[in-house]
C-alpha cells in the first residue's frame, strides 16, 4: 500500500514560493543568498516528499508550474502567511502588544466614528484580534465591569464607580423628531407638555445601573426598545416620537422623512461619551491607541461639523441631558 506524502519543511516551502515570485531558480538563489545547486536540491527533495512534480523543466527554459504545482502553491502561501502571522503575534506579545481586544461601543456613537476607528485600527494593528459589541446606556459600563469587554465607549454614569477609569471622548447631539404626519410635527410650535399625550419611543437600558429611572422621558405612554435602528424605523413610519442622534437622522430631516420637533420641554441635548476601562487591567499599546483615536475624533472637523449642524437645527446651544430617550 503506497504511503502518503511526506511533511515539507518551512524552508522548502519558502524556497518554492521564492522561485515562483522571481521566476527562476537562479533568481531565487540570489534573493535567498544561496547557491543555485542548493535551491535545485531543495526543490527536488520537496517534490520527492510530496510525490508530485512542481515545475515543468522540459518544455520551457523558465520553470513553469505544473497543475499539481499550482495547487501546492495556494496551500504553501496559506502556510507561509500563517507562520508569518504567528511570528508577528508573538513579536507583539514580547513587546507588550495585546493578542485580543474586546471593545464595546455605545449605540449612540456616530457611524463615521465607528468606521474610522475600526478601519484605522485594523491597518495599525493587523495581528490584534478585535471583538466588537454594541450596547446602550449603562450596558457598556456593565460589560467592562464584568470583564466581558476590556474597553468601552459610552454614556458616563452619574455615579462614581470604583475600579473604572474614564476619559472624555466628546459626544453627540440628540434632537426630538417625528414623522411629518405625526400630530407633534404638524404643529408649528407645541405647548409645554404636548409630548405627554403621544407615544414616546424610549431606548431602554439592559443594565441595572438606571433601573427604575425614567430620565428624559415625558410621555405617559412609552414603547421601550433596545435597538436604535428599530426606533429609527418606527419614527419614520409615524409611530411615536423621540430623541435621535442628529448625524443619524440628518438625511431624513433634509429629505422630509422626519421633522425636528419644536417642544419647549424636550429640546434634546448633548449625549456625552467617555472611554472606560478597569483600573486593574489597563489597556496595552493597541487599546491605548484606540482610546486616543476616539479622543482625536472628538476634536476633528467632522465632529465639530456634527455639533454645529445640531445646534443650528435647534436654534440654540442644547442642554446636556442625563440619559437618552
Amino acid at each position: 500500500m503506497p504511503s502518503g506524502p511526506g511533511i515539507p519543511t518551512l524552508d522548502q516551502l519558502r524556497i518554492f514560493l521564492t522561485i515562483v515570485d522571481v521566476g527562476s531558480f537562479a533568481g531565487a538563489a540570489r534573493r535567498l543568498g544561496r547557491a543555485t545547486s542548493v535551491i535545485s536540491y531543495s526543490i527536488a527533495n520537496l517534490e520527492a516528499q510530496l510525490g508530485v512534480s512542481l515545475f515543468d523543466r522540459e518544455s520551457t527554459r523558465k520553470p513553469q508550474l505544473t497543475e499539481a504545482g499550482r495547487m501546492v502553491l495556494a496551500e504553501a502561501r496559506t502556510v507561509s502567511n500563517g507562520v508569518d502571522g504567528l511570528r508577528a503575534k508573538v513579536r507583539g506579545l514580547l513587546q507588550g502588544l495585546e493578542a485580543e481586544i474586546h471593545l464595546v461601543l455605545d449605540v449612540m456613537l456616530p457611524a463615521w466614528r465607528v468606521v474610522d476607528a475600526l478601519k484605522e485600527f485594523r491597518a495599525e494593528f493587523p495581528t490584534v484580534h478585535l471583538r466588537l459589541n454594541v450596547e446602550a446606556l449603562g450596558a457598556v459600563t456593565q460589560m467592562v465591569l464584568s470583564r466581558s469587554a476590556s474597553i468601552g465607549v459610552g454614556w458616563p454614569l452619574d455615579a462614581e464607580i470604583a475600579g473604572i477609569e474614564r476619559i472624555g471622548v466628546g459626544g453627540v447631539e440628540l434632537v426630538p423628531v417625528a414623522a411629518p404626519d405625526h400630530p407633534l410635527a404638524r404643529a408649528r410650535q407645541n405647548a409645554p407638555g404636548a409630548g405627554r399625550d403621544h407615544i414616546q419611543l424610549v431606548l431602554t437600558d439592559r443594565s441595572p445601573f438606571t433601573q427604575g429611572q425614567d430620565m428624559a422621558v415625558v410621555a405617559t405612554q412609552t414603547w421601550r426598545l433596545a435597538d436604535l435602528g428599530s426606533k429609527h424605523m418606527l419614527l419614520k413610519e409615524g409611530i411615536g416620537w423621540g430623541n435621535m442622534p442628529e448625524p443619524m437622522v440628518r438625511d431624513d430631516l433634509a429629505a422630509g422623512r422626519l421633522v425636528h420637533l419644536d417642544m419647549p420641554d424636550c429640546r434634546g441635548g448633548s449625549y456625552r461619551l467617555q472611554a472606560i476601562y478597569r483600573t486593574d487591567t489597563p489597556p496595552g499599546p493597541a487599546g491605548s491607541w484606540l482610546i486616543k483615536r476616539f479622543q482625536e475624533q472628538a476634536e476633528s472637523p467632522t465632529a465639530r461639523a456634527d455639533e454645529n449642524a445640531a445646534r443650528s437645527l435647534a436654534g440654540a446651544r442644547p442642554q446636556t441631558i442625563k440619559a437618552a430617550e
